[in-house]
């Protein structure tokens, strides 16, 4: 099991790593096999997860961070299209890596500049 101080860092190093926008660092802290799941979609494998944030380039600003085992929940503004959402990011870590990632936020905000 990874610590949770470990698992936070992890976490932690990634977001900054992709506020950076440096893609190879942050892929450095997700392991091969990742399961993305979130409101607009999923994607399975570094590959395609990867692919689809070098496109969107989103910017995170963390609020909080709890950690607990190899579990770590972030509450942040995550930046997407111009547009602050307040999200939830649920992190498991397996062998030092993110393994998988749940994210969930209210997407109204996004589908309705779409509509317009």
């Amino acid at each position: 099991m990874t610590t949770m101080i470990n698992a936070r860092d992890i976490v932690l190093g990634f977001v900054e790593a992709l506020n950076r926008e440096d893609f190879r660092r942050a892929r450095d802290f997700v392991s091969d096999d990742i399961s993305f799941a979130g409101v607009l979609g999923s994607r399975h494998g570094a590959d395609a997860y990867f692919s689809e944030l070098e496109k969107m380039r989103l910017k995170y600003d963390v609020k909080m961070v709890f950690a607990e085992g190899d579990d770590v929940c972030v509450l942040e503004d995550v930046t997407l299209e111009k547009t602050p959402i307040f999200t939830c990011a649920w992190y498991r870590i397996a062998k030092g890596k993110i393994h998988s990632l749940r994210v969930v936020f209210d997407p109204r905000p996004l589908l309705k500049d779409k509509a317009a």
